[in-house]
Parts: structure tokens; C-alpha cells; sequence
């Protein structure tokens, strides 16, 4: 079964991680953080890791761009979650095609692994996400010519409605696609669980 959570800003819904998968102790979570390096990122997800280690997580890193294909393949399959924090969504796509690892995700979680995608890891599972430009640069990831995401939904999540910094990114690209694509719109106190090819908005 797909089991899925997607968030804007995973230290304010946390919470509801637990209601969903309240056996979290001593539970490993793969932590990629590869998206934030093209952003000055670092504070965001060092809470957020923080976070999961409150919950009783053990978090084992693992960034994308610099590792071998085989590191990859260990951490993915071996542990309990996957969790893709913020970032550059076009940086992240791009290093994930570049290693392959965009294959071993998309089977784990088809195999039923949970995912927690924050941000630019809730924007890489759509179909495309060219839509995120309003929101990140392109220009970031200039090896990436195919936008193609993931690919493990059928809409387009645009993350962080009416935040004080990238609320007007995200008024652009509802503004812009709201007639031609599937737009599921979440503020920073909102998650999205799929679970199969159902799915339904969580609040804090």
C-alpha cells in the first residue's frame, strides 16, 4: 500500500505523523536533505530533524549528490521512512535522476515504505514540476532537461499557502494553473496523506 505524507513545513504538523504511524520508536528514517543546499536551508532542516529524533526516530542521513549509487540503494531500502526535506525541488530532481535514485524511491514507495516529503519533497512526487518555478529557480539545476517528477500522484501539491515569504509564489501558481492543472493547496499547518490512490487534508 502507498502511504504518503506531504507537508509544507513538517516542524509545525509533526504531530500528525504520530496519528498516522504511532509505533515510531526506534523506527530508522532515511533524511535527505539534498534539496536544501541550494537554498540557505540549513536551520529548516536541522529542525526537522530534530523533530523525528523526538519522536523516537533514529535518522541516518543521506545526501543525494554525494553519494554513490550503492549508498543509496542501502539507505533507501534498509530503513523504515524516507523523508526529502526542502529545498530547490529542480536541484533535487536533478540529483535525483543524475544518481538513479529516483528509480529505488519510486519502487520503495510503491512497495508500501512511508514517505514524508516536505516542500520540495511534496512538489517531486507530481507528474511534472515545471509549475514550481513561481516558487524556486530552475536555473539552480542546470543539467535537469526534463521536468518530469516522480510521478507518484496524479495532482500538484503547491506548499506553503499564506506564508509570510512564499505566499506570493504559491497566489502565482494558483493563479497561473489553477484551470489546467490539479492543484491541492496546503498552508504550513496542513499535510496531505495518500494512502493508495485516496487522499485527504490533515490539519495541526
Amino acid at each position: 500500500m502507498k502511504r504518503m505524507l506531504l507537508v509544507s513545513m513538517f516542524q509545525n504538523v509533526g504531530d500528525i505523523l504520530k496519528t498516522i504511524e504511532p509505533n515510531l520508536k526506534n523506527k530508522t528514517v532515511t533524511f535527505i536533505p539534498t534539496a536544501s543546499l541550494a537554498e540557505k536551508l540549513g536551520f529548516f532542516v536541522k529542525i526537522g530533524k530534530w523533530r523525528l529524533k523526538r519522536m523516537g526516530l533514529k535518522v541516518e542521513e543521506l545526501e543525494i549528490s554525494s553519494s554513490s549509487y550503492e549508498t543509496i540503494k542501502s539507505k533507501l531500502e534498509k530503513n523504515d521512512i524516507i523523508y526529502i526535506s526542502g529545498g530547490n525541488t529542480f536541484f533535487l530532481l536533478q540529483e535525483l535522476k543524475r544518481t538513479g535514485a529516483d528509480k529505488l524511491l519510486i519502487k520503495e514507495i510503491n512497495n508500501g515504505k512511508l514517505y514524508i516529503g516536505e516542500s520540495a519533497g511534496a512538489i517531486a512526487v507530481a507528474p511534472d514540476i515545471r509549475y514550481s518555478a513561481e516558487m524556486d529557480k530552475p536555473e539552480k539545476a542546470p543539467d535537469l532537461k526534463d521536468y518530469t517528477g516522480l510521478d507518484l500522484i496524479e495532482f500538484y501539491v503547491v506548499p506553503h499557502y499564506k506564508n509570510w515569504e512564499l505566499g506570493k509564489a504559491a497566489e502565482k501558481i494558483i493563479q497561473k494553473y489553477a484551470t489546467t492543472l490539479d492543484l491541492k493547496i496546503i498552508t504550513d499547518n496542513q499535510a496531505i496523506l495518500i494512502e493508495n490512490d485516496t487522499w485527504k487534508l490533515l490539519n495541526r
